[in-house]
């Protein structure tokens, strides 16, 4: 009886032992089912593969890790048959490569894109007019599916036509790349690549800097451009200059500009909107919150159009910068302009060119009243009328100040750092210029102003630098600092020395 009881007891154990491997099983292949990878990966995967470059495959993927990069891009240049650039080879481990003007052709850059499947040094790739065609695009979009480093582009005027268009475009579809900004001016886009350009940016929110300036795009192309802004979400600076937008393509790129959130900067000059599109503008600037930048110069604009882009800046609140010039305004443009400013007290306008205007002297004086208000505005404007043309010669406004720091024993960034009220070294623009305009400790005009600014801001970033005036170019001397800051540290020590004993 005992016997079967434990036999009983037996049965049962091993029954509860079988019940719990097959749990584990269970388990395990629950595990496996979780860290397999999805159909959605796999078809990423099957994706990046239809994509996959020859560029490897050509320069023998095992020679990317194990050759420097010198050496594999003269193999590549002996694949391709063409001469190794010099210059390349000179900076491959620079972060900036200009290779403009280099005469690479299809070949040459291809041997380029080969070398830099495995480059990470560089992140600023200069391309421009090099002739490279389909060929030469098609190497580099294969480059940059393997490249996560390059992060700016130029590949202007390199007879791309519609071919090179439908390769980039595809590429930035995928949305995966490093890039931030593209240059594709002077490749004949045309209008049948715009949807083109929709497509890849409507879905693209990487790419913040669009140059598609001295294209082929018309009223159709510019139709397309602007559905774009109304559902792109990335863009922050396009230039469109120099392209055939017209009525229809204005209206439909200031209606986009009415409903983006993004854009800060933009350049359609030299496209002839016209008055009509001129209205269109002025509707988008009194809706746009976002646009600091805008550049509408040579647009066939008369006062009339003047006139409807002034009752926009009367309500717009963040336009910064505002060029008309190249415009058929006369003075009662410029005035309507000038007027729509004055009566927007949160305007934000630094500057607004209309250099071509003709302008009177009352004008003139009419401007120091609304530079009272707007102590951070520079209109720029033609010749005065009815006075003697003649060229004034003025003192360098870096001579004025160094005459006066002299006296004071300190140093031309002393001065600059005193009437600094945002206690940087980098300043806006119009921030600058305001507190130029109102420290009297040197007397500046504007033109001085101006000129102070294009030194201080040579690539007109909108930011004013101003430690390049430290010494010893623009200070006193390194020994006459060394006495300052002696005696400087000299008066703190009787300070604090002074302060301790009223502590004791």
């Amino acid at each position: 009886m005992n016997f079967d009881d434990d036999d009983d007891e037996t049965l049962e154990l091993e029954q509860d032992e079988a019940k719990e491997e097959a749990k584990e099983t269970d388990s395990n292949e629950d595990i496996n089912c979780v860290v397999e990878p999805t159909p959605v990966i796999e078809k990423d995967k099957a994706q990046s593969e239809t994509y996959e470059t020859d560029l490897e495959l050509e320069a023998d993927s095992e020679k990317l890790f194990t050759t420097g990069q010198e050496d594999l891009y003269i193999e590549a240049c002996k694949l391709v048959g063409v001469i190794p650039v010099s210059y390349f080879i000179r900076n491959i481990e620079e972060a900036h490569m200009n290779l403009n003007h280099h005469e690479l052709g299809p070949k040459g850059t291809k041997a380029i894109a080969i070398a830099l499947v495995s480059n990470t040094a560089i992140t600023r790739l200069e391309l421009e007019e090099n002739w490279m065609m389909e060929e030469g695009i098609l190497a580099l979009m294969q480059m940059l599916h393997e490249n996560y480093y390059i992060q700016e582009l130029n590949v202007s005027n390199n007879h791309l036509d519609y071919a090179g268009a439908k390769i980039i475009t595809d590429f930035l579809l995928e949305n995966t790349s490093s890039l931030w900004s593209i240059q594709l001016a002077g490749n004949n886009f045309k209008d049948e690549t715009a949807h083109m350009f929709y497509n890849a940016f409507v879905s693209n929110y990487r790419i913040k800097v669009l140059d598609l300036s001295h294209n082929a795009f018309s009223e159709k192309g510019g139709e397309q451009l602007g559905q774009m802004l109304v559902l792109n979400e990335g863009l922050q600076t396009l230039d469109l200059s120099w392209n055939q937008l017209h009525l229809r393509g204005a209206v439909s790129l200031c209606y986009g500009l009415r409903n983006n959130t993004t854009l800060k900067t933009l350049n359609v000059s030299w496209n002839g909107f016209g008055n009509e599109g001129a209205q269109a503008l002025g509707d988008a600037l009194r809706i746009n919150s976002t646009l600091a930048y805008l550049d509408i110069s040579n647009n066939h604009m008369n006062n009339e159009g003047a006139n409807k882009v002034a009752r926009g800046l009367e309500l717009n609140e963040n336009l910064k910068v505002l060029k008309m010039s190249q415009n058929s305004l006369t003075m009662e443009g410029a005035l309507a302009l000038t007027s729509s400013i004055k009566r927007n007290p949160k305007s934000r306008l630094e500057e607004l060119n209309i250099s071509n205007v003709l302008v009177t002297e009352g004008f003139v004086k009419q401007l120091e009243g609304l530079y009272h208000a707007h102590p951070e505005l520079d209109v720029i404007y033609g010749e005065v009328v009815g006075t003697i043309s003649k060229s004034v010669i003025l003192s360098s406004p870096l001579k004025a100040i160094k005459a006066y720091v002299d006296k004071k024993n300190i140093t031309v960034f002393d001065f600059f750092k005193e009437i600094d009220h945002l206690g940087t070294v980098k300043m806006p623009v119009g921030e600058f210029r305001k507190a130029l305009t109102m420290q009297t400790k040197v007397p500046l005009n504007r033109i001085q102003i101006r000129e102070l600014i294009k030194k201080l801001d040579p690539d007109q970033t909108g930011i004013v630098d101003y430690r390049v005036l430290q010494e010893p170019e623009y200070g006193i001397s390194p020994n006459d600092r060394k006495g300052n800051n002696t005696t400087r540290k000299n008066e703190e020590e009787a300070r604090n020395k002074e302060a301790y004993t009223k502590v004791l």
